[in-house]
């Protein structure tokens, strides 16, 4: 376990790399016109530092918070490291957010100056700043904000901002990242240096073969998940700390994603389900539109079963694959597992997922296929990853083992508790809210789970998601879902049923799978309205519902189910940034279809 540090903070790091080997190319930027160019170590310190004094010469003074809202692109990765070497504790805005949610994230940190990306955040921003009056600078990327903090810091000396950075220590604040309010206001949850330096040197060391690369095979990331999230944020810590190539990719459409990640060619990539979910439905359906649909369903089959009869050998539980699916493995690589991975740019093999649970037969493909995933578990306040699927000991279908330095623990009522050097520090300005899941050094999650007899976590649902039925029946409605998710044509699914005589649900159908779907079969584009009344699409539907039921209870199952017109958006409230359903507000915004679905 690395020994915790005694002193400095985030930036010097970027100092120190440009001053052992400035020629190493740390980072990748793609111009206005699409074209990746090398940031080494010693033009990113240069660049650190220019912003660093213009930060200065704007009046950012050490301890200052000031709000980022953007999305995933070089600069953020700049300003934080910038920030950091003055002393300033950046506070991550989603770039999604409404003028509510801003509102109250810049007046709750009292942030001081506020970055935005382009002309509508700043509208945004704008019409609420009549009641923020701590907020007095607003710097737009878009309309020339570097080039503006370049300029004011040319004046000043590097020393100046070396004097601020020698004053920050491991236990300053680094950031203040708000919880996506799943369950009611956001709040702030305080990280410091420390918190980022225990986790990303914990996961570099153990996690070596995905941050390391091949002899003589630079290891590289294209970052695209939201870096105002603390997952994308751990990762962009670790990739600098851990001489990572890092590229960034702000827009998840496969449109814009695929052709960034065949030029720059990570060796692994960072995601949540969902996305590698549409990686493995969009090959799928490809195969089906060029008539070899047969072929990809039985190279799936055969990558599931190596997968697992390697997973069996390595717990000691079987002799790995037999010689023939060994053969039948290596016949599929060249068809169809070696275009899975040139999908991913080529060079991919290792992935990070987190956020929500990975279906184990989704894990068992991917590995089969030539990419290991590592499935973790963490939360904002326990700066990501608490646990994660070690190299070579990947259970799947779990979120692994506790990270070195890390124990996990079940509450009497099935709760899971961390405890760690990543465990933050409270909630800013929330004593109260902090103490309630901070408990002699433990943090109480909210989650519920179970460890297995090998101390692999699975988590089964969130304490304040149970559904209770009339008939007293309790329900984790995550399993359900997640197994009716598992279909094709499904984007999500919310089980019902609290305080009703069984368990029902609203399904939500992925548009570009539906209109395939419908293509395959030689019909027509089917408007909203009428789609949600197909019955032929209601009968696909109900596979999946019988599917998912046969994992539970009769008392526990789904005995009825609409399917809605549109899919749940962040836009219309109804997730959060992190694409997590907001209960509450669904059901409260389907509160006649849900009504109908009892009747």
């Amino acid at each position: 376990m690395p020994a915790a540090p005694h002193v400095g903070g985030l930036a010097d790091v970027v100092f120190d790399h440009a001053r052992s080997d400035p020629g190493r190319v740390a980072l990748g930027r793609k111009d206005e016109e699409g074209h990746w160019h090398d940031v080494t170590s010693a033009g990113f310190r240069d660049e650190v530092l220019a912003l660093a004094k213009g930060l200065l010469a704007h009046g950012v003074r050490f301890g200052d918070r000031v709000a980022i809202m953007s999305r995933t692109r070089y600069e953020w990765t700049l300003f934080d490291f910038a920030l950091w070497s003055v002393g300033a504790r950046p506070v991550p805005v989603y770039p999604t957010s409404s003028a509510e949610q801003v509102h109250w994230i810049l007046h709750d940190a009292e942030v001081s100056a506020c970055l935005v990306e382009h002309g509508d955040h700043a509208m945004t921003v704008g019409s609420v700043i009549d009641r923020l009056p701590r907020l007095d600078r607003l710097w737009q990327l878009d309309a020339g904000a570097l080039e503006e903090l370049f300029a004011a810091g040319a004046g000043l000396d590097d020393e100046t901002v070396h004097r601020h950075r020698r004053a920050v220590t491991p236990d300053s604040v680094a950031t203040v990242i708000y919880t996506s309010g799943t369950t009611g206001r956001p709040k702030g949850c305080v990280l410091t240096h420390s918190h980022f330096m225990f986790e990303t040197d914990t996961v570099l060391a153990h996690w070596e073969p995905v941050f390391r690369g091949a002899p003589g095979d630079e290891a590289s990331t294209l970052l695209f998940l939201p870096l105002s999230h603390v997952f994308g944020r751990m990762i962009e810590v670790a990739a600098i700390r851990g001489r990572v190539k890092l590229g960034h990719q702000p827009i998840m459409r496969a449109s814009e994603l695929l052709p960034d990640l065949a030029a720059f060619r990570p060796s692994f990539v960072l995601a949540v389900p969902y996305i590698f979910e549409k990686l493995y439905h969009a090959a799928r359906r490809k195969a089906e539109t060029e008539g070899r649909a047969a072929v990809f369903d039985k190279a799936v089959e055969v990558a599931v079963r190596y997968a697992e009869a390697v997973e069996q050998r390595v717990f000691g539980l079987g002799p790995g694959p037999s010689a023939g699916l060994r053969m039948r493995h290596r016949f599929f690589d060249k068809a169809v597992y070696g275009k899975v991975r040139a999908a991913l740019g080529g060079r991919v093999g290792h992935a990070m997922s987190g956020g929500s649970a990975m279906d184990r037969r989704l894990g068992l493909f991917l590995a089969g296929a030539g990419v290991s995933v590592y499935e973790g578990y963490g939360l904002t306040e326990s700066c990501a990853a608490a646990t994660a699927n070690p190299p070579g000991l990947a259970r799947y279908g779990t979120v692994g083992q506790p990270i070195p330095g890390t124990s996990v623990r079940i509450a009497a009522d099935g709760e899971v508790w961390l405890r760690g050097g990543q465990v933050f520090a409270g909630y800013l300005d929330d004593p109260g809210a902090t103490r309630a899941v901070l408990r002699d050094g433990w943090l109480a999650t909210g989650d519920l789970g179970a460890l297995d007899e090998d101390g692999y976590l699975t988590i089964t649902g969130r304490k304040k998601e149970i559904l209770v039925t009339s008939g007293g029946k309790s329900v984790a409605p995550m399993a359900l879902e997640e197994r009716v998710r598992t279909h094709p044509l499904v984007a999500q699914c919310i089980v019902v049923g609290n305080d009703r005589p069984y368990i029902a649900a609203l399904v939500t159908v992925d548009p570009e799978a539906v209109e395939h779907w419908l293509a395959i079969r030689g019909r027509p584009r089917l408007p909203p309205v009428e789609l949600v009344r197909d019955r032929d699409l209601e009968q696909e539907i109900r596979r999946a519902v019988v599917a998912a039921n046969t994992a539970v209870s009769q008392a526990e199952s789904i005995r009825t189910f609409r399917i809605l017109a549109h899919p749940f958006s962040e836009e219309d409230g109804l997730l959060t940034p992190s694409l997590k359903l907001k209960r509450r507000a669904i059901e409260e915004a389907y509160s006649v279809e849900v009504d109908a679905l009892y009747r």
